[in-house]
């Protein structure tokens, strides 16, 4: 009973989770299952690929699949490179180009043997510039074949054949952009927005409203109206929210600090030590000032190498 158990629960782990995207099985260089690639496509891909691992025994393979049916693409490619065990044993020298047309996602695995030099922000720029521009047009064959000489490229350190000036962020109008925006989705940019702007956003109105210790916190949260909104906006909209900050706290506190409320909570503070505010009690201090606490409670004819990947890379969208 004891080894059924034991065989039962081994083969529940070997298992991919319900609704996991079949790993197709490895029979070349390029296995085009969603078909979006022509056969000539297909034939050169496979032909540079091959003079790469030639050259240097670095294996590269390229996956298209339709669509990952909600599964992330970071986890199905980790599972497709160790399945498919790329790259060489002791050298983890693969990488794994994965395009899901349906999904419109893509991700640039790499092997922990090639992580230093096909580093994530090169793998970041090859997606965002090289191909996410083609995949836009509906061009999959020059994407895929510009990202797969990209990488060759960049493994084997020809840097004329990188095409550098397109491996630099875009510029528009002249303006370029000191650090851009992280490559999220959507949905994903509302979230993280919503986490970082409601944190900063709540003590940036107690700062306003609470008499004392409010300028204290209008320089404390400087570095972080300069820094967080990055992540969503880069570092040019950034800029002007950092201004709007810098100008519209001193504006707002001075609109406020007249009003009847904030007088109160002041004389409150002077004359009892303390001071109720939006829900939150204001203390004062002889030695700190003031301080503030929450006044509520809460809860095929190629085949891997036995190579794994490390979880480098990168992956994007368009």
């Amino acid at each position: 009973m004891t080894q059924r158990l034991l065989l039962a629960l081994l083969l529940l782990l070997s298992c991919p989770p319900a609704g996991a995207a079949d790993v197709p099985y490895l029979t070349g260089r390029v296995v085009d299952n969603a078909e979006i690639l022509g056969p000539d496509t297909r034939r050169k891909v496979s032909e540079i690929l091959r003079g790469h691992e030639e050259r240097t025994t670095n294996q590269v393979a390229v996956l298209t699949v339709p669509t990952l049916a909600g599964e992330s693409i970071e986890e199905f490619s980790v599972r497709v490179f160790e399945q498919w065990k790329l790259g060489q044993k002791g050298k983890d020298n693969g990488v794994l180009l994965v395009v899901v047309p349906q999904d419109r996602r893509m991700r640039i695995e790499v092997g922990y043997g090639l992580e230093g030099t096909l580093t994530d922000a090169h793998a970041s720029r090859i997606i965002r510039n090289v191909m996410a521009p083609s995949f836009r047009q509906g061009d999959y064959d020059s994407g895929i074949t510009q990202g797969v000489t990209a990488i060759v490229a960049r493994l084997e350190g020809d840097a004329s054949a990188l095409g550098e000036a397109d491996l630099k962020p875009q510029s528009t109008g002249g303006n370029s952009e000191f650090i851009k925006a992280a490559d999220m989705d959507w949905h994903e940019k509302v979230l993280f927005g919503a986490f970082i702007f409601g944190i900063i956003g709540l003590f940036t109105f107690i700062g306003i409203v609470t008499p004392g210790v409010g300028w204290f916190l209008y320089f404390f949260l400087i570095p972080f109206w300069a820094m967080f909104p990055i992540v969503i906006f880069g570092s040019s909209i950034t800029f002007y929210i950092l201004v709007a900050y810098l100008l519209g706290f001193p504006a707002a506190k001075l609109l406020v600090s007249r009003s009847s409320a904030y007088r109160k909570a002041e004389t409150d503070i002077r004359k009892k030590g303390y001071a109720k505010i939006g829900g939150f009690t204001v203390g004062g201090g002889s030695s700190s000032g003031s301080s503030w606490s929450s006044g509520g409670s809460s809860g095929g004819g190629f085949s891997g190498g036995g190579g794994s990947s490390g979880g480098g890379g990168s992956s994007g969208s368009w």
